[in-house]
Formats: C-alpha cells, sequence, structure tokens
C-alpha cells in the first residue's frame, strides 16, 4: 500500500461516519498531512453542514501548516455554490499545495471542474487513489442522481430449504431471524431513508418499521394497499411515524399518514420509484413479502440484496424470492446464521 493509498482509505473510513445524516448529500472523508502526520481530519456529517474538507480544515490548530501540507479526500472538492461555498475555493485560499482525490465527481455541476479550478490556481493534484473503493463509497448518490430513483436494498430471511414463512391467514409468523440479526436489520432501517412491506405482510405480521434496536432516525414507512383494505388498528397506520400508503383509491391524508394514489393498471414500481425520487428520498430497504420482493428483481430495481439463510427446516409454506442468475454472493455470519450479500452490477460483492 502507498502512502497516498493509506490516507485515501482512512479518508474511506472517515466517510462512512456520515451514513446516517449525509443524504441526500454524498459520504465524503477528508484527511491533511503535514511531514507524515495527520494534523486534521473530515467528514460530512449532515446535509447543510460543512463538507469534510472544511471540517478537517478546521481541525488543523496551526493553520500555518496548511501551506506545506497535503489534502486528501474521497471525492472531488465541490465547485459550485450550494448550501455550502465551494470547498475548491476553500482550498485555494488556504495555500495548500497538495489534493490527492480518491475520485471525481458524477454531480454534473461539479464533475471535474473542482479539479480543474485547484489546478488552474497551480495546485498538484493526484486523482484516482483506490477509485474503486471511493466509487462504491458514493454508490447512492450515483444511482439517485444517475438513474432518478433511490438506492434500493431488498432483504429477507428463509429456511435451509427456501421459504420465507408458513402458509397462513392470521397467527404469528416463523421467527427465522436471530436476536443478533434482528439487530442488524434496524441498523439497515437506521441506514435508509424509507421502508417498503407489502399488504400481506402489513397485516399479517403488523409490523413497526421502526428504529427501536438501533441509534438513528425512523425510515418513511411505505406500504402498498391497492383497495384501503388493511384495518387502521395495525401499527402501520398509527400516525406515530410518518407513514405513506400507496393505493388506488382516493383518501384524504391526516397527521402522520398519507394515501398517495396510483394507476394500478400500469407497473406501480416505475411510480413509487418516481415518487420517492420526488420527494429526495435517496434509499429505500423493502423488507417483504416474496411477491414484492420478487417484482423487484424482476424489474430490475435493486441494487443490494441480504438474505438470511436460517438452519431451520419448514418443508412447506411460501416461497422465498429468486435471486437472479449471474450475480455471486459473499457470505458472513451472524449469530449463526449466513448472510449472502449480492450487489447488482458490480462484478464482485463486498464481504459481508
Amino acid at each position: 500500500m502507498t502512502t497516498d493509498e493509506k490516507y485515501i482509505r482512512r479518508c474511506i473510513q472517515l466517510a462512512k461516519n456520515g451514513l446516517v445524516n449525509a443524504a441526500p448529500n454524498p459520504m465524503v472523508g477528508a484527511v491533511i498531512v503535514h511531514q507524515g502526520k495527520i494534523i486534521g481530519e473530515g467528514y460530512h456529517a449532515r446535509c447543510g453542514e460543512g463538507h469534510a474538507e472544511v471540517n478537517a480544515v478546521r481541525a488543523v490548530k496551526d493553520k500555518e501548516l496548511l501551506k506545506d501540507s497535503t489534502l486528501y479526500v474521497s471525492l472531488e472538492p465541490c465547485s459550485h455554490y450550494g448550501k455550502t461555498p465551494p470547498c475548491a475555493d476553500m482550498i485555494v485560499s488556504k495555500g495548500i499545495p497538495r489534493v490527492v482525490v480518491g475520485c471525481i465527481d458524477p454531480f454534473s455541476k461539479v464533475s471535474g471542474r473542482g479539479i480543474r479550478k485547484l489546478r488552474d490556481a497551480g495546485i498538484e493534484v493526484k486523482v484516482g487513489v483506490l477509485e474503486a473503493e471511493c466509487q462504491a463509497l458514493i454508490r447512492r448518490f450515483v444511482v439517485f442522481n444517475t438513474e432518478r430513483r433511490p438506492y434500493v436494498t431488498l432483504k429477507w430471511a428463509q429456511s435451509a430449504d427456501g421459504f420465507i414463512d408458513i402458509n397462513r391467514t392470521e397467527g404469528a409468523p416463523v421467527v427465522l431471524s436471530t436476536p443478533d440479526t434482528a439487530v442488524y436489520v434496524h441498523k439497515q432501517r437506521a441506514e435508509h431513508k424509507a421502508i417498503l412491506v407489502g399488504r400481506r405482510t402489513a397485516r399479517l405480521d403488523n409490523p413497526s418499521l421502526t428504529v427501536r434496536h438501533w441509534y438513528g432516525k425512523n425510515p418513511l414507512r411505505l406500504v402498498v394497499d391497492r383497495a384501503l383494505e388493511l384495518p387502521e388498528s395495525l401499527r402501520l397506520l398509527d400516525g406515530s411515524t410518518p407513514t405513506v400508503v400507496f393505493t388506488a383509491l382516493q383518501r384524504p391524508s391526516r397527521e402522520g399518514l398519507e394515501f398517495v394514489t396510483l394507476d394500478f393498471g400500469r407497473d406501480i414500481l416505475p411510480q413509487i420509484m418516481d415518487e420517492l425520487f420526488r420527494r429526495n428520498i435517496q434509499s429505500l430497504l423493502v423488507e417483504g413479502g416474496t411477491q414484492l420482493l420478487q417484482s423487484f428483481i424482476d424489474g430490475g430495481l435493486w441494487d443490494e440484496i441480504y438474505v438470511e439463510h436460517a438452519s431451520a427446516v419448514l418443508g412447506e409454506g411460501v416461497k422465498a424470492p429468486l435471486v437472479p442468475a449471474g450475480h455471486p454472493a459473499s457470505y458472513g455470519w451472524r449469530d449463526g446464521v449466513a448472510v449472502a450479500h449480492y450487489t447488482r452490477g458490480a462484478g464482485k460483492v463486498q464481504a459481508e
């Protein structure tokens, strides 16, 4: 590992601290190094607040050292005015002589302009250090801005013989997750801006779809209920957490509960994606059931899939969704449960 790679890897570590609150902005980390010593670090913690480069500069006690330092940043410094001034201008004003960039910003308002502004000011700029890793870091941002839809993660647990539940019209679901994997599900919820289930899951499981076993904000709850058949006694409809019901009917919204009318004569998934894009929802977690999950898979509307493979054998029941061929899985273990992780179109997958 080269020196530049070492510090860009540190930038990546820092950037991940912004996973929950940076969106819809990308996660970015920055490190300032003077004579082989880190003198400042920062990351983009929250949308509307200081960018990683600004926070790293603020962390430097002796600002005179900046004129003999290297700034490492996982993503190209911005060159436009948004909610904050351009980072490229700030870097130039501080007299930092060298900048190492992980990857170019795909956003059209930046996309190479920040690098050009730095070079025009006489700053030495190196681009493309750990580029693939830095691009993976902003994959949600890229999907949202290029495909104009949220980054979609599918998740389910299945038995050893490929079922997600028993056949039932009432009663509690089969518990295939362990306490440890259940906590991880709440972590995933905290890391997504919205969560979606279908009518059957909402009616039979009566889920809260909140973050109870992890730190973070509850995601926007979404449920598909074409004919508005779900009983209002369900936790999803209690108004305690903002919830959107996708339906074919007209129904006035009330506090905490909004009804959005879709055309069920057409594929509803593109309509849901358009609605979430309009609401600036950058990431979506889909938890069930099989019909809804399979529709996302068949429509190619997914980016990551997590499947818990429990050891229990059900013999019969509701079949689990089928992951499309050509997407190899990496496997990890959580409390004795194998968790398969699939990534769409990535060529290789990250270890779970």
